[in-house]
């Protein structure tokens, strides 16, 4: 800063003789008594550019006065003169830059001020440097914001828009846009019109895409990489390849003057946007409505503005491949979910379409639990992670089946196909053996009896066959019947015992039951298709989703999935499994996905274990356990009045 260099003194005074005779670079002025007095100093330069040193005579001059009205000027120094050592002692300390003799020489009074002038220079600039350095840590610190803002934005639309708006705050730009660099073919490139921001005006905007050439600014600085700073878009050189298009400001009214174009590039150098800045504002709260706003705010974007810009512009390039790396992971999580999904189906294609629904459900329950904001989760809210942990824990809560065995997993009957098989070709068997017992004894009663007799005879015999076979016949019945299996314990278990202890002989005459122990010990099996050791078969797909689980690194936000998963089978009362967790161990996320979980497994499409129930049917059921305290009664009401349910059974 160049400072404008005053000397004062009073018009009367010794030091106006003294005065009168320096020569240097500053300019004198005399001021009279009453100037002092009444504060009437002329206008000079601006108070912040100019120096004073004020010329005083410790003795004869009204000193204070001089000093006060100098003092207004940041500034200043006060040269005294004096008669002598008791004299200049009584001057205030810390008021003079030094004291002098009145018969000082006029070079050596000339030294003093030079002195004086040095030393407001030196403060000056020390001040200003001081002052420069306070704005680049705030500018520093400012950036570190934004750049942990940026880096904080997942979402790509909204890191954009952010981008966009910080680059314009920190250059007090009215107005901007964004560009993107898309590619169209294996080389063909071209820029996306994606984003605009305006504090003046508001007009509609619709994404489009353009030829990268250097006609355009944008274009230009995506070919070329450098900063295009405009100060007044209608006055471009000729020469430039590049030109203004008037057209947005002849469609919105607004005015376009200066202009701050710039590249957003890659760790690699690549340019994969562009900034657009629009009119930098001396104050930023300023609104453009006409050219006399125009006229009377906008400025060229200064270095400062440029050095801003380009700094934040580098960031936010990083943060947008980062947030597009981010969404590229997620696209390719997701496609492993739905793969894991498939998977699961492929190996039981009877419960096709479970995990779906009950991710659905569970997060529709999550949703109708951020609403409420009464009862023991009135306070409870999920954020945007935590309900995609949600809906990931339960897409990949029933992921452990991979690792039961087939049979099982599928196992529709209470006995297996292939021993059901070896039921059917028993009782075959046992039919035809009926029937060849019944025609030998025919032959024989011919062949030993009289005819009168042999056909007296024949009538018992076939009796005695329709009566055996209708036994066997209803043997082989009560045996499909209690192959079924039940949702509620049921079967008439005593009456498979006796059909065990009759007895057929096999062709080479051996006796065996008709039921071995292990088709009785399944068929018994009171509700559903497995026995005890086939359930825990079942039960170990909870570890096994929880084994599997465990293995992805998930990411801090969403690493709660594996214990939000493995409790999905688990009871509030601790009757459970596969850990017997009580309700204190239960997380809410689980206890709502166990909800979800039962209601399709009973509401959904027919399995060949069970029939479908009706939904309200289905409710009684988790009302029941509900009021057994092995369900959530209060996340269970507000399934039910939030009529969660409807959310997959209107789509069955």
């Amino acid at each position: 800063m160049k400072l404008t260099k005053e000397i004062w003194y009073l018009d009367k005074s010794p030091a106006a003789k003294l005065a009168g005779g320096l020569k240097g670079e500053w300019t004198r002025r005399a001021l009279s008594a009453k100037e002092l007095s009444h504060s009437q100093l002329k206008q000079g330069p601006p108070k912040g550019e100019t120096a004073i040193v004020c010329l005083v005579d410790l003795k004869k001059d009204d000193y204070e006065a001089l000093l006060r009205s100098a003092s207004h000027y940041p500034a200043m120094k006060a040269i005294g003169l004096a008669g002598g050592g008791a004299e200049a002692a009584k001057a205030p300390d810390g008021e003079f830059f030094t004291v002098l003799p009145r018969t000082a020489t006029r070079a050596y009074v000339a030294r003093a001020i030079s002195a004086a002038f040095q030393n407001i220079e030196l403060a000056a600039r020390d001040l200003e440097s001081r002052g420069e350095l306070a704005r680049a840590e705030r500018e520093m610190d400012e950036l570190n914001q934004i750049g942990v803002a940026l880096s904080a934005e997942r979402d790509i639309t909204r890191l954009l828009s952010l981008i966009l708006q910080k680059t314009r705050e920190v250059t007090s730009a009215d107005a901007g846009s964004l560009y993107l660099v898309e590619s169209s073919g294996e080389k063909e490139q071209r820029l996306r019109f994606k984003l605009t921001q305006n504090d003046s005006r508001q007009f509609p905007f619709t994404e489009f895409t353009m030829p990268i050439t250097e006609t355009s600014m944008a274009g230009h600085v995506a070919i070329t990489g450098e900063t295009l700073s405009i100060p007044d878009a209608y006055d471009i050189p000729p020469d430039r390849p590049y030109r203004f298009n008037p057209k947005w400001d002849q469609d919105s009214g607004y005015l376009t003057r200066s202009m701050l174009t710039l590249p957003m590039k890659n760790a690699k150098g690549e340019v994969i946007g562009v900034l657009q800045l629009i009119n930098c504002k001396t104050d930023r709260n300023a609104r453009l409505q006409d050219r006399a706003d125009v006229g009377r705010s906008v400025v060229p974007f200064s270095d400062r503005a440029k050095r801003l810009a380009l700094s934040l512009a580098s960031q936010a390039a990083v943060a947008y491949e980062n947030s597009k790396l981010y969404q590229d992971i997620e696209t390719l999580f997701e496609g492993f979910v739905r793969a894991a999904v498939k998977a699961i189906e492929q190996r039981d294609p009877t419960t096709s379409g479970h995990s779906s629904r009950v991710s659905t459900l569970t997060c529709g329950l999550a949703e109708a639990v951020d609403r409420i904001d009464a009862g023991s989760y009135g306070g409870l809210h999920f954020s945007t992670e935590q309900m995609k942990e949600i809906r990931y824990a339960a897409l990949l809560h029933d992921f452990g089946k991979v690792g039961v065995r087939e049979d099982v997993l599928v196992k529709a009957k209470k006995l297996y196909p292939w021993q059901l098989e070896l039921l059917n070709q028993r009782f075959d068997y046992i039919r035809k053996e009926l029937e060849a017992s019944s025609s030998k004894q025919k032959v024989q009663y011919l062949l030993e009896k009289t005819r009168e007799e042999a056909h007296a005879l024949l009538g018992t015999v076939d009796d005695e066959f329709k009566r055996r076979l209708e036994e066997i016949d209803a043997y082989y019945q009560l045996i499909l019947q209690s192959n079924e299996p039940t949702v509620l314990p049921a079967g008439k278990f005593d009456q498979l015992i006796e059909i065990a202890r009759q007895t057929y002989r096999d062709p080479r005459g051996i006796e065996h039951n008709l039921l071995s122990p292990e088709e009785v010990r399944f068929l018994s099996i009171p509700k559903g298709s497995l026995d005890p050791s086939e359930r825990l078969q079942i039960e170990s797909h909870v570890i096994h989703t929880f084994n599997f689980l465990t293995q992805i690194p998930w990411t801090k936000e969403i690493g709660e999935i594996p214990m939000i998963a493995r409790g999905h089978h688990e009871k509030l009362d601790g009757t459970g499994y596969p850990y017997q967790l009580r309700a204190e161990d239960i997380p809410v996320q689980t206890r709502m996905m166990t909800i979800c979980d039962i209601f399709d497994a009973l509401s959904a499409s027919d399995r060949p274990y069970k029939k479908a129930v009706p939904a309200d049917r289905a409710l009684d059921i988790l009302k029941a356990s509900a009021d057994h305290h092995e369900l959530d009664n209060e996340l269970f009401n507000l399934f039910v009045e939030a009529k969660i349910y409807e959310l997959t059974v209107r789509r069955s």
